[in-house]
């Protein structure tokens, strides 16, 4: 065996590469940085060859001179020598490579007697192998080539740093095909979940489908008509018009991005799509009707933005009801309706309206808005300004939210500062900032029924009672379960002797509260209008409910002698009769005033006809004789047409 060749630089140009090269070969410069050798830093060749294994010399090697196939072979490589590649080999390679045949070149343009140069040892290294893009295949990964083995006929070629990539013809078409089926099978799947109204699970198929294939309209078509059955609106309108732009004749596509738009409020949009349906089926019944329905919406509101202007509410919500029919997910025509809901004073259900908004969106400037203007008018001043300043941070131009919260701050201001006014004895003061509080916000009915109260309590305080009725009035007309208003207007129709009104407002109170209190109190109106309705003995003679029995007497005796029937003798006769029963009331009134008893049982409001007293069979005349001290103790005589004098005994 001859003495074994060290490879040198390859001189002259480098040959093509030799048969054997197939595709399923990877140049060597992607397998290695910077397009050198590890061990050698020399530069690669273009191609790695790989010989059929076999044939004369049985492992015989190449020369370095880059001879053509067949030349320079020898047999003193052994059998299962490796055949090396045309230029440089890796060091792979040339560590598997036996000893040069006899006729093998020891380098280039050496003799047979050359001796071989030295060169650095061999390095096993690995070379990082360069990424390639990824590409769907249906065929499994080439085995890794052989090489010889020590002693066998192939050793793994592991060791060298040669990749096979999958090859690329004719089972590409193929890989499509597949890939298409694929998707189909998961539509397939969706429709039926879809058929069973399980649109969850038609969701994820549908999913599956587009990802296998995201060129597919109807897949995008279908998902959109799966989002729309879930109520996820924009969602579905996403994908119908993904489907559209994939296929503009698509009319399922359309008709479904047309819905989409309808469902979250946007009927000019609506029309559009609906009218792109007719071009391409001028006969699609449903895209007909669904075109009135949006024409529909456009004029519920155009109506409820008239009436907003108009401040009639009601309406403006009716119109908000019948175009949330056609348009159930659309915020704008909630956020409307939740509004007028709260300015007409239904404030659960317009809480209601915005709370489920928040829910799907808690940074909805407009539903913050709203629940902030509800606890404004419910007098929660300070969360309502909590929700305008979020409102605010949300939408900064917000102009309604910016304009309630600064009327929510004064509003609070005025009424404090009034409060205190009233508590330090300034009645004056605390009426004028009560009354520049209630033209803040006419709106706000709980907050200003509060402030028409407290200054009817002003203005009873200041004994100006007529006014205080009028101001509890206007209090319980705002909110008619305001329970201190009536209690208030109460009070001042009992100090007014207003009892049947009196009367009339702790009833409404008792019934709303039945406390121990409220009985009390309407008992005690009751009385007094018991007591208004028979005659005021005070009142007739002339005294205080206080008075005492020397005030009582004298007053008897100026009374009884202004009205004696003698006295008004020469009268006509209906002053004599009036004068009369004026004498007897009197004396009625000394009656029962006089008498300790009596005059209790009669304040108390006790019914004295019940205790035995028929006040029908009551003789003036005795009662007048019996304090003049009896017959004979005075007349009246009459010295001129009405001049009369009286002459005690």
């Amino acid at each position: 065996m001859g003495t074994p060749a060290t490879r040198g630089p390859p001189r002259g140009p480098l040959p093509p590469a030799p048969r054997g090269l197939t595709n399923h070969m990877v140049p060597v410069q992607e397998l290695l940085q910077d397009g050198r050798f590890p061990d050698r830093g020399l530069p690669a060749h273009n191609h790695l060859a790989a010989l059929p294994h076999g044939g004369a010399g049985a492992g015989g090697a190449r020369g370095a001179t880059g001879a053509p196939l067949g030349q320079a072979r020898g047999g003193g490589g052994g059998r299962g020598a490796a055949r090396p590649a045309v230029g440089i080999a890796p060091p792979c390679a040339r560590a598997a490579r036996g000893p040069p045949g006899p006729g093998a070149a020891v380098s280039a343009g050496a003799g047979p007697g050359a001796r071989p140069r030295p060169g650095p040892a061999p390095r096993r290294r690995r070379c990082p192998p360069k990424p390639r893009p990824f590409r769907r295949s249906s065929r499994p990964p080439a085995p890794p080539p052989v090489a010889a083995r020590p002693g066998g006929k192939m050793a793994a070629v592991a060791e060298c740093d040669v990749i096979m990539a999958a090859p690329e013809g004719p089972g590409e078409p193929e890989s499509e095909e597949e890939t298409r089926r694929e998707a189909e099978s998961f539509k397939e799947q969706g429709n039926a979940y879809y058929a069973k109204k399980d649109y969850n699970e038609a969701y994820n198929y549908y999913t599956k489908a587009i990802d296998t294939c995201p060129n597919n309209a109807s897949y995008y078509g279908n998902r959109a008509a799966t989002l729309m059955m879930l109520g996820r609106f924009r969602e579905a309108l996403g994908d119908a018009q993904q489907s559209v732009r994939l296929d503009d004749s698509f009319v399922r596509g359309h008709l479904r991005e047309g819905k989409c738009h309808l469902s979250l409020g946007n009927a000019m949009a609506a029309s559009r799509c609906f009218q792109r349906v007719l071009e391409l089926d001028h006969k699609n019944t449903q895209a007909q009707q669904e075109l009135k329905n949006a024409t529909t919406v456009l004029e519920y509101e155009k109506i409820a933005e008239v009436d907003f202007e108009k401040r009639d509410f009601r309406k403006v919500v009716f119109c908000m009801d019948r175009a949330l029919e056609f348009a159930p997910a659309c915020h704008r025509f909630k956020i409307l309706k939740a509004e007028c809901l709260a300015l007409l004073g239904r404030y659960p259900e317009a809480q209601s309206v915005a709370s489920d908004i928040l829910r799907m969106d808690s940074t909805n400037a407009d539903a913050l808005y709203v629940r902030g203007l509800c606890l404004y008018y419910e007098d929660c001043i300070e969360k309502a300004v909590q929700f305008f300043v979020q409102a605010l941070r949300m939408a900064p131009d917000h102009e309604k939210a910016c304009l309630a919260c600064r009327n929510a701050k004064a509003l609070k201001a005025k009424k404090e500062d009034g409060n205190k006014a009233f508590k330090d004895g300034n009645y004056k003061l605390a009426y004028e900032l009560y009354t520049e509080a209630l033209g803040i916000d006419p709106n706000n009915i709980k907050t200003n029924a509060k402030l028409y109260c407290n200054r009817g309590t002003v203005n009873s305080k200041l004994r100006k009672l007529e006014e205080a009725i009028d101001d509890c009035t206007n209090a319980v007309k705002l909110d008619d379960t305001y329970i201190k208003a009536y209690l208030r207007r109460a009070q001042c129709y009992m100090d007014t002797e207003q009892y049947e009104d009196a009367v009339r407002d702790y009833e409404k109170v008792y019934q709303t509260e039945k406390t121990k209190e409220h009985k009390q109190l309407l008992k005690n109106a009751q009385v007094e209008l018991k007591k208004s309705k028979r005659k005021d003995y005070y009142k007739i003679l002339g005294v205080d409910k206080n008075a005492s029995e020397d005030e009582i007497k004298k007053a008897y005796r100026k009374r009884a002698l202004m009205h004696h029937p003698d006295r008004h003798s020469g009268a006509s006769a209906e002053v004599q009769k009036e004068e009369e029963k004026k004498f007897k009331e009197v004396g009625e009134a000394f009656t029962i005033l006089s008498d300790p008893k009596k005059k209790a049982r009669y304040d108390s409001g006790q019914d004295l006809e019940e205790d035995g007293l028929n006040m029908g069979d009551f003789d003036a005349n005795n009662i007048f004789k019996a304090f003049f001290g009896g017959p004979g103790g005075f007349s009246f005589e009459a010295s001129g047409p009405g001049n009369f004098f009286f002459q005690f005994g």
